[in-house]
Order: C-alpha cells, then structure tokens, then sequence
C-alpha cells in the first residue's frame, strides 16, 4: 500500500527523484545514506513489494521448520531489493546488493532441496567475485572524482554528482570503459546472462519456490 501511494506521489510531484532524503553516513569519504526514486525505480519497487507480499502469503503452507528465521530472511532480502532500487549513493547501493546474499545464502542452505549446499555455495562464488568487480568499480570512480576536485570526497559517491561529471566528460574514456565493464559482469552474474549463468538451475531448482520468486 506504501509502495502504491509511493509511486501516485512521483506522477504527483513530476520531479526526477522524489520522497529524496539524504542523511551524512561517512562523511570523510563523503558517503551519505541517499535514497530517492523515480519512475523506473518506483515501478520496481512496486512489483518488488507486490510479490513479497505474494510470497509471503504462499509461504505459510510450505515452510514447517523455523519458520520465525525463514520470515526474518524473506523480509531482509525485501529490504535489501528495495535498498537497490532506492539507493543514490554508490556505497549505500553496493551494501544494499550485499544485503540481499545473506538471507538468500539461508533461504537456500535451509529450507532448499537435496542439494542445497552446493548450490548455495556455488551461488554465493558467482555473486561474490560480480560483488567485488562492482566494488572496485565503484572505489575507482569515486577516487578519480575526489583526485579531479582537490582531494575532496564530497560527491565522490553521490550518484546524482557522477552523473553530471560524467556528462561532462569528467573521467577519461579508459576509466569509462572498464567502471562500464565490470559494472556489467556483475549485473550480468546476477542476472544471470550467459555464459555466467550456470548458478542459476542449481540455485532454482533447490531453493523454495519463493525463494526461486
């Protein structure tokens, strides 16, 4: 219901991001918990909240055992998915993409099938190394931005900054070329695309249905 009167508050307000708020996190390395959305994002956060709420619900008759733990997992990873698709600070966005292997690694090591360990880990492998080349990704824009502004870090993870300094040809085309790449190898783990799909069938196949939602 929050998450509907959210996204009529977007058409409402015709802003590029609305209900923004920005709070000082680190400031040292000028990291702020910056949330905001917009269209694309709302509409995401709509479908994401639409079928937690669904898998909730089918989960009552499936789930015998520790049942407390496996709902204190689902709405973590609830948690986590809305974190990803709200967040404007590059830091706060890559925590957030962590968040969600915690309760997905319990989800499927605990109430999965047979062969629930195995995919579990080979799960957490794939998502791991797309993590880190995401991290290094990230570390990289924002120190070439604090070096290019003085050794100021105000910005230097802020996305709505990046964004206009990339505009305006800011960072140079090789450091564009490999954030891009590695941004895209973990997107693409994640996805998963071919050929670093192949966690995927085991991590469907042994998780519970709602977990594979």
């Amino acid at each position: 219901a929050l998450s509907l009167g959210m996204l009529l508050g977007i058409r409402a307000q015709g802003g590029e991001f609305a209900f923004s708020e920005q709070l000082s996190w680190i400031p040292s390395f000028g990291i702020t918990y910056h949330l905001g959305v917009d269209g694309l994002s709302g509409a995401l956060v709509v479908l994401t909240t639409l079928l937690s709420w669904i898998c909730i619900l089918a989960s009552f008759g499936p789930i015998q055992t520790r049942v407390k733990e496996y709902f204190i997992s689902f709405l973590i990873l609830e948690t986590g998915m809305l974190g990803v698709f709200l967040s404007l600070d590059l830091f706060l966005f890559y925590i957030f993409w962590e968040i969600v292997l915690v309760p997905m690694y319990l989800i499927i090591g605990i109430w999965g099938g047979a062969d629930r360990i195995y995919a579990t880990i080979k799960f957490v492998l794939y998502t791991l190394v797309g993590s880190l080349l995401m991290l290094v990704a990230i570390l990289a824009t924002a120190f070439a931005y604090q070096s290019a502004n003085g050794g100021d870090w105000a910005g230097a993870f802020d996305f709505a900054v990046l964004r206009e300094y990339a505009a305006s040809a800011g960072f140079g085309a090789v450091l564009q070329l490999l954030a891009c790449g590695a941004f895209a190898l973990a997107f693409a783990i994640k996805v998963p695309m071919f050929p670093v799909h192949t966690w995927l069938p085991d991590a469907h196949v042994e998780a519970p249905t709602t977990g594979s939602v």
